[in-house]
This record gives C-alpha cells, structure tokens and sequence, in this order.
C-alpha cells in the first residue's frame, strides 16, 4: 500500500470508534452498528484514495454506516419503515444524561461490573475498533486464542443480562471507572507506544478531559489524565525521521511546557486526594522526569520509591520490570538485570526480552545481548525499536 493509502487506512482505523459509538446509540444493536461501520470503513478505503479524504471524514463515514444500517434493517423487515427513517432524521431533544459523549457512553457500557475487569476492559478496547484482538492480547499480556474466548464470553454475558447501552446515573459511576479509566489509559498507550499514531493518543486524552468534566473530584480520574499529559508532552523529541529517541538522548527543549505544568498541578491534587491512587502514583513518577533539567540530573531514588509505593497497590509483573528499569539507572545494569530476571510471567513481553538486551549490552555481553533481541523481536516488538537495539547492539 503506498503512504498515501496508509494514511488513509489510520485515518479510517481511528475514527471508527467513534462512528461505531454513535451508530450504537442510534440503532440500539452493536451488531448491526458493527457490521455497518465496517461496511463504511472499506468503502472509504476504496474510494478515499482515488475521490480524495473528504472535508469531514467522520460525518462522511457516519452518513455511510447509517444508510448501510438503515437498508439492513428495511431488507430485513425487523422495523417499520417509519423507523428506518428516524434514523435518517434523529430527533435531537434526547433526555439529558449524565454524559452525552457517544464514545465515552460505549466505554461504559463496556465496563459493566457484570463483567470481571479483565473482561471489561477487552470487550471496551476490541469493540472501540483501534485495537485488533492480538493488539488487545498483547496490551493484557494474554496469548491471542485466549483473548478471542474471553471477548466472546463477555459479549454472550452482556447480551443475556440484558445491560442496556447507556451511561450509567451518577451513582453508579464509580462501580465502573476503574475499567473506564485502565480502557482510556490503555489506548492511550497504543497511540504513545506507535509514533505514527498520535491520532489515537489525543482521542485517549480527549476522553480524559470529558471525564475529569464529569467526575471532577475523583483521584482516578485526575490521575489518568495527568499521567497521560505528562507522557504526550514528550511525544515531539520521542523521534527523528521516523526513528525513536530513547528519553535519556531527547532534547528537552521540545516538550511541551503546557502539557507539562498542566500534568503536573493535576498529580498534585490527585495525589491529595487519593495518595495511594495508582493513576496518580504513575503520574508522580512521569512527573520526576517531566521536572528533571536533564536525564543525569533525573532523581531516581525519588523514582525508585514511587515504584515502590506503586506496588503497594498495583503490583504488576510489568510494573516490576519499570521499577527494575529505574534501579538499573540508580544501581547499575547488573542491579538492574537480577531484578529483570527474577520477574515472572514476562516470557511473551518484548519489552521483557528487549529490557534484558539493552542491560547485557551495557555490560558488555554482546552474544546475551543479541540473543535477548532477537527474542524481542520474536515476541513482537515494533520495528523502530527493534532496528534501535540492532544499533546500538551492533555498535
């Protein structure tokens, strides 16, 4: 595919979330609001390449999915004809809701307490569109044939308790916000990890900004927002010519100051209000490096021990391996290597591989090292990264 088409193909692959959010809501089945929103997503990729992307492409796409969903339903003669038509004109008067953001109304349909978070969150992350049901495994750290079950389950469990699509009164916000919040944080995280997809990270921090509107007080919610702030104020020195730059070789000089401030007054009130918040303790550690003048004047016993009180209550295998990450910095590779190795569970995370590569590099095992890579790269891990160790590796 040229570049102009895969232009087209990440346009089309961001926006569906949203499309398919509103066609929910206005069909009431995700069902036939899937099927049509796919049915727009191939027609734009076969027509938006050779007519142009059109002025608004998520009106054209939204105009295209109705019109498919609404031949569906006359072909099928499940509605009447009058109903078929109110799709086409949608009354706006609709009674008010605790939130009217169509995708942020499907994350919390998702995120019903039916469901086991793990389940919430994978339903809430495939069913959005941007991620792939291997893109989803990976992110859970789940092989891909056990995610596919889990997505079932939970889309037979949805529809035979009968869980409507709306947001929920307010009340029963918070039963949900932890998978709401790990949902958001999580695509978020796609879009950060994928240099070429900043579309998908500022369609994360657009859904944290409607969130701290609706839940202004809440720790996770400041927190997650603050945390994402912080790590997108370094997404214009994360890279040169398509190439990443590794946090200790940016020039600072490029964050982005506001995102910065703003990040780091929100951790702050995050912090009082919630210290032992998980959010909010990730955010203090992205807020050592946001303030630090440069990497060697980085403060990485105060990193360190915000890891620690992060294990407190979010002790995760991957959480571990930053912690390790921070120590090597603090301690030296070997320090930093012996924690690495004593992480369990982490055998198909490339980040695990990759992290074992670049501390044997440092002390001078290079036959380790490039052995670590390449299992890196077997696991999966992206191109600019993976051709970033063969460098540095080979050097």
């Amino acid at each position: 595919m040229s570049s102009a088409g895969d232009a087209v193909a990440r346009l089309v692959r961001e926006e569906y979330g949203r499309v398919l959010a509103t066609l929910i809501r206005v069909t009431g089945s995700v069902v036939l609001a899937e099927d049509a929103a796919q049915d727009a997503m191939v027609r734009a990729l076969e027509t938006w390449p050779r007519d142009g992307v059109p002025d608004n492409p998520r009106a054209w796409l939204l105009v295209a999915a109705k019109r498919q969903a609404i031949d569906h339903i006359r072909r099928e003669g499940r509605r009447a004809d009058k109903e078929a038509a109110a799709m086409e004109h949608p009354v706006d008067d609709e009674p008010a809701e605790v939130v009217r953001d169509d995708l942020l109304r499907l994350v919390f349909t998702c995120c019903h307490p039916f469901l086991s978070l793990d389940a919430q969150v994978a339903l809430a992350l495939r069913t959005l569109g941007g991620l792939s049901t291997a893109e989803v495994a990976r992110g859970l750290l789940v092989p891909e044939a056990t995610m596919a079950k889990r997505l079932t389950r939970a889309k037979q469990k949805i529809a035979a308790a009968g869980i409507p699509y709306r947001v929920p009164a307010a009340e029963e916000l918070p039963d949900r916000l932890d998978g709401v919040a790990t949902t958001v944080y999580l695509i978020f995280n796609e879009g950060y990890a994928d240099i070429g997809r900043a579309g998908v990270a500022a369609e994360a921090l657009r859904l944290g900004r409607v969130l701290a509107e609706l839940m202004p007080d809440e720790p996770t919610v400041l927190g997650l927002l603050s945390l994402m702030l912080l790590q997108e104020s370094r997404r214009a020195a994360r890279s040169v010519d398509g190439q990443p730059v590794l946090l200790a070789d940016q020039d600072r000089t490029r964050w982005d100051g506001r995102a910065i401030k703003e990040g780091v007054e929100l951790v702050g009130v995050a912090l009082r209000r919630g210290p032992d918040n998980r959010f909010a303790v990730q955010a203090a550690i992205a807020a050592c490096h946001a303030l630090s003048p440069s990497y060697a004047e980085t403060n990485w016993e105060a990193v360190v021990s915000w890891y620690d009180v992060l294990l407190t209550v979010h002790d995760t295998p991957v959480v571990r391996l930053n912690r390790a990450a921070a120590v090597a910095e603090r301690d030296g590779p070997a320090a930093g290597l012996a924690l690495v190795d004593g992480i369990a569970d982490l055998e198909s995370y490339p980040w695990w591989h990759a992290s074992r590569a670049e501390l044997l590099n440092r002390l001078g095992d290079k036959d380790a090292a490039r052995a670590a890579f390449e299992k890196a790269v077997a696991a999966g891990i992206n191109e600019p990264t993976a051709e970033h160790l063969r460098r540095r590796i080979s050097g």
